[in-house]
């Protein structure tokens, strides 16, 4: 269904384990049933620096630093946003629930995502909370989640397009917006 509506691109039709010298990795691609999304290389990582409050109907964008990086350090009982490298399109019939994976929360790393809404597209910003007092390493470019769809009987009354939803077709980490 995934590659016939075309909902998620890049697709990768089976699970991902290894790069191409063999190195293991955080396995992304299609499981048995979700997909495993990858986080990009993008990060906007939590910082004290300005003393900025964090208020969503408010949101300073000084509160945190933008790095591109393979791998993102997120500080200790700190947080950091991200996305996707997969662009999503959610067909009308279709509720999804994405959920960190074991790896991560193994070391105290929880992603939160809401849920993404019958038509509902774009990439997925990604919230990473670093629950340890170590600093945690984040690899870009391999899995970090799972999605897990869930197709309904019918379609919804009102889509996530229909009400014209604040974060419909974000291409990149998108900050709260009111």
């Amino acid at each position: 269904m995934a590659q016939e509506k075309g909902m998620i691109e890049p697709f990768l039709d089976g699970q991902m384990r290894e790069n191409e010298a063999g190195g293991r990795l955080i396995s992304y691609g299609l499981s048995s049933y979700g997909y495993d999304l990858r986080v990009s290389d993008e990060f906007k990582v939590f910082t004290n620096v300005f003393s900025s409050i964090v208020d969503p109907k408010n949101f300073d964008p000084s509160s945190f630093v933008d790095i591109k990086t393979d791998i993102c350090i997120v500080p200790p009982n700190s947080f950091a946003l991200a996305r996707s490298v997969e662009y999503f399109r959610i067909p009308r019939d279709v509720l999804t629930i994405c959920v960190g994976k074991s790896t991560y929360a193994r070391c105290g790393i929880i992603v939160n995502v809401t849920p993404f809404e019958p038509q509902w597209e774009g990439h997925v910003t990604l919230e990473i909370s670093n629950t340890t007092p170590l600093p945690a390493r984040i690899y870009a470019n391999e899995g970090l989640a799972q999605v897990v769809f869930f197709k309904a009987g019918e379609v919804c009354e009102t889509s996530y397009a229909d009400r014209g939803g604040k974060y419909m077709k974000q291409l990149g980490i998108t900050i709260p917006r009111m």
